[in-house]
C-alpha cells in the first residue's frame, strides 16, 4: 500500500504541488543560467582538451620517463619508480595506453581543481568557527551521498560531456582536501602560533609561515585521499561522456565482456596504487622534517 495514501488528500496534493515547483523552478533555473554556466567552465574545458591531447601526443617512452622521475620525487624509493615504469608499460602493451591517457588527465585537472578551491575552503573553516559549524554539516550530507547522485542535477543542468564529468568527479573528490586542510590548521600548536606573534608576524605570515608549512602533512593526506575519491569516480562519469578507462569498464558491464572490464579495472587500480603510495611516501617524508625541525 502506498504510503501517501495515509495522509489526506488535502496534505497529498500540497506534496505533489511542492514537487512540481521544484521541478519548474529548476528548470527555469537551467534555460536562465545553463548557458552561462556553460561559458564560465569553458576555460577547464579547453584545458583538459589541451591536456588530453598533449598527453595522447606525447611518445609513450617520454610518458614513462616523466611519471619514473615524478614518482621517485614524490617517495625517493626505487620500488615504486620500477612499480610505475612496470604499471605503464603493462597498460600500453595491452592497449589500454589513450584511455589512460585520458584518465590522467581527468585525474590531473580535478585534482588542480580540488586543491584550488578546496584548500581555501579548509583554511576558512580553520579560521572561523561559525564557517566550520556551516561546513561540517554540508560536508557531512555529501559524504553520504552515493556517487551516482552527483550526476542527476549537473546532468539535468549542463547536459552530457567532459565539463558535467569533471564537475561532478571534483565535487565528490573535494571533500578530503576541506576536511584534512581544516583539521590540519587547526592541530598546529598553540606554541608556534605564538611564537610566531612574538616575532611580530602579521595573519599571513602567520597562516603561509607557520600553520600552512606545518599542516602540509594533513593536507598531503587530503590531496591523497582527493585522488583515489576521483579515481573512484572514473567509471561513473563515464557514464555521462567523460573519456577514459571507465568507458571500457562501463561497455563491459553492459555487454558482458570479462576480459575488457577485469584488464580496464586493473589499471584504474594500478593509477590508484601509484599515486597512492607517491604521495603516502611524500606525506611521510614531510611528516619526518617536520618532527626532526621540532627535535631541534
Amino acid at each position: 500500500m502506498d504510503f501517501l495514501s495515509e495522509f489526506p488528500e488535502m496534505e497529498r496534493q500540497e506534496l505533489r504541488d511542492l514537487k512540481k515547483g521544484i521541478d519548474a523552478g529548476f528548470r527555469e533555473f537551467s534555460r536562465e543560467y545553463g548557458e552561462l554556466i556553460e561559458n564560465f567552465f569553458e576555460p577547464l574545458l579547453w584545458f583538459l582538451v589541451r591536456l588530453e591531447k598533449l598527453l595522447i601526443a606525447t611518445p609513450w617512452p617520454m610518458i614513462i620517463i616523466i611519471m619514473a622521475i615524478l614518482a621517485w620525487v614524490g617517495s625517493r624509493s626505487i620500488k615504486i619508480v620500477i612499480g610505475c615504469i612496470l604499471s605503464f608499460l603493462a597498460i600500453g602493451y595491452f592497449g589500454m595506453w589513450e584511455d589512460t591517457m585520458s584518465t590522467l588527465a581527468i585525474i590531473s585537472v580535478s585534482t588542480i581543481v580540488c586543491i584550488a578551491t578546496g584548500i581555501p575552503l579548509g583554511i576558512l573553516m580553520a579560521r572561523s568557527d561559525r564557517a566550520q559549524a556551516v561546513g561540517t554539516p554540508i560536508l557531512d550530507i555529501m559524504q553520504t551521498i552515493p556517487a551516482f547522485v552527483y550526476l542527476i542535477p549537473v546532468v539535468m543542468l549542463l547536459g552530457i560531456g567532459k565539463v558535467p564529468g569533471l564537475i561532478a568527479v571534483c565535487i565528490y573528490a573535494i571533500l578530503p582536501i576541506v576536511r584534512l586542510t581544516n583539521l590540519g590548521i587547526r592541530l598546529v600548536s598553540k606554541e608556534a602560533l605564538e611564537a610566531a606573534d612574538a616575532f611580530g608576524a602579521n595573519y599571513k605570515q602567520r597562516l603561509f609561515g607557520v600553520q600552512i608549512p606545518l599542516a602540509l602533512p594533513n593536507i598531503f593526506a587530503g590531496v591523497n585521499q582527493t585522488i583515489m575519491m576521483a579515481l573512484s569516480m572514473v567509471v561513473i562519469a563515464s557514464m555521462i561522456g567523460v573519456a577514459g578507462l571507465g568507458v571500457p569498464v562501463l561497455r563491459s558491464i553492459s555487454n558482458q565482456y570479462l576480459a575488457l572490464g577485469l584488464m580496464n579495472g586493473l589499471a584504474i587500480v594500478a593509477l590508484a596504487i601509484i599515486f597512492d603510495r607517491i604521495s603516502q611516501e611524500y606525506g611521510d617524508r614531510l611528516q619526518k622534517h617536520r618532527k626532526g625541525i621540532h627535535h631541534d
